[in-house]
C-alpha cells in the first residue's frame, strides 16, 4: 500500500496556516474570532488562508503583521491538521513561532490572551484547533536512558541533574537490565519525572508502563502489529520509514520518533536519513515527530527547521 502524500493539498480544502506564537514563559498565545467572521467568539490560534502562488512561511508572516502588528523573525513548521467545517474544508499547517519584532495589536479588532495548557483561562476553542493542545504540550527534547551502560545509579544521578536544568520528557529503554532491577528503576525515575511536572514513557513493556504509572513507547515492530491503541494517556512509537509513519498515525499514537537522522553509535549498521529525507518525510504530517540518531542539544533549531518537533538522544541527553 502506498504510503499516503502528507503534504499534498486536495483542491477542495482551503489552505490556511496558524502561528503558536510562544513566550518565553512557555504559554502561547490565543486570538479570539471578532464579530462578523464565522465562529465569532471562538478562540484560535492566529492565522489566515494561505493566498494563490504565495508560500506558507510569507503567509504566515503576512497574518501575523495584519492581524496583530507584528514582525515574524522565526517560524518553525510543526504539524499539518486538516478539519471539516459545515461551510468548509481547511488544511491548516500550523508554525511554531519564537522570536518576533513590536508590540501585540489587535488590529481586527479582536481580544487576545496568553495561556497555558490544560489551564486554559478562555473558551471555547475553535474546533479544529482543540487537538492541537495536547500535541503543544509535549516537550521538545526527550532524553533516553542508559543505565544498561553506566549503570542505574549513575543514570539516576544523571537525570536528577537533567532534571534540575529543565528536562520534562524521558523514556526508559532497558531492555538489557534483568526485570525486577528494571521494574525498580522505572518506579524510580517516574517518580523522579512526575514530581517536576514531566512525562516519562517506558519503551516495549506496556504492562509495567501501567504498574507505574508512565505513558507507553512502542518499538516499530510493535507498532507494525497492533491491533488497537494501548490505554494509555500517551502513546508514541519509533518509526524509521513512511510505512510506520502511516501505522502510527492510524494507531492514534500521540507522537513518533523518527530516525535514524545521523550516524549514532547505538544502531552502527543503520542507514542515516539525513535531514533531507527527514524533512521530506514528516512535511505535512499531523503530530508531533522528534528526531533522533546522533543528536545532541544543538541540533534542536536545525530539527524545527526540517519540521520537527524537537529531538530525542541517549548519550547527547547526559553528556
Amino acid at each position: 500500500m502506498k504510503a499516503p502524500e502528507y503534504g499534498a493539498v486536495n483542491q477542495r480544502e482551503v489552505d490556511v496556516v496558524a502561528a503558536v506564537i510562544e513566550h518565553s514563559d512557555g504559554r502561547f498565545l490565543l486570538a479570539q474570532r471578532p464579530q462578523g467572521k464565522v465562529y465569532a467568539g471562538y478562540w484560535e490560534f492566529p492565522g489566515g488562508k494561505v493566498e494563490s502562488g504565495e508560500r506558507r512561511i510569507d503567509a504566515i508572516s503576512r497574518e501575523l503583521h495584519e492581524e496583530l502588528g507584528i514582525e515574524v523573525v522565526t517560524a518553525y513548521p510543526w504539524i499539518t491538521r486538516q478539519f471539516t467545517y459545515p461551510h468548509a474544508r481547511v488544511k491548516l499547517h500550523f508554525y511554531r513561532v519564537t522570536r518576533w519584532h513590536g508590540e501585540l495589536q489587535g488590529r481586527e479588532g479582536q481580544a487576545f490572551s496568553w495561556e497555558s495548557f490544560p489551564d486554559l483561562a478562555v473558551s471555547p476553542m475553535l474546533p479544529a484547533n482543540a487537538p492541537v493542545l495536547k500535541a503543544l504540550s509535549l516537550p521538545t527534547t526527550m532524553a533516553i536512558t542508559r543505565a544498561w551502560e553506566v549503570g542505574i545509579d549513575r543514570a539516576m544521578n544523571e537525570l536528577q541533574l537533567g532534571l534540575s536544568r529543565g528536562l520534562r520528557f524521558v523514556q526508559l529503554r532497558e531492555r538489557n537490565l534483568e526485570s525486577k532491577k528494571r521494574g525498580d528503576f522505572a518506579a524510580r525515575l517516574v517518580r523522579a519525572v512526575r514530581d517536576c511536572g514531566g512525562l516519562a514513557v517506558i519503551n516495549g513493556d506496556a504492562d509495567l508502563a501501567k504498574s507505574v504509572g508512565a505513558g507507553i513507547h512502542l518499538t516499530a515492530s510493535e507498532l507494525m502489529n497492533l491491533s488497537t491503541r494501548p490505554d494509555a494517556q500517551w502513546c508514541g512509537a519509533s518509526c524509521h520509514d513512511a510505512p510506520e509513519l502511516s501505522r502510527a498515525l492510524e494507531s492514534e499514537m500521540d507522537y513518533v520518533v523518527l530516525g535514524p537522522v545521523n550516524a549514532t553509535p547505538s544502531h552502527p549498521g543503520a542507514q542515516a536519513m539525513g535531514w533531507g529525507k527527514f524533512a521530506k518525510l514528516v512535511e505535512g504530517y499531523p503530530i508531533p515527530v522528534l528526531a533522533l540518531g546522533g543528536m545532541r542539544p544543538a541540533d534542536l533549531e536545525r530539527a524545527r527547521a526540517s519540521g520537527a518537533h524537537g529531538i530525542a538522544m541517549v548519550r547527547g541527553a547526559w553528556e
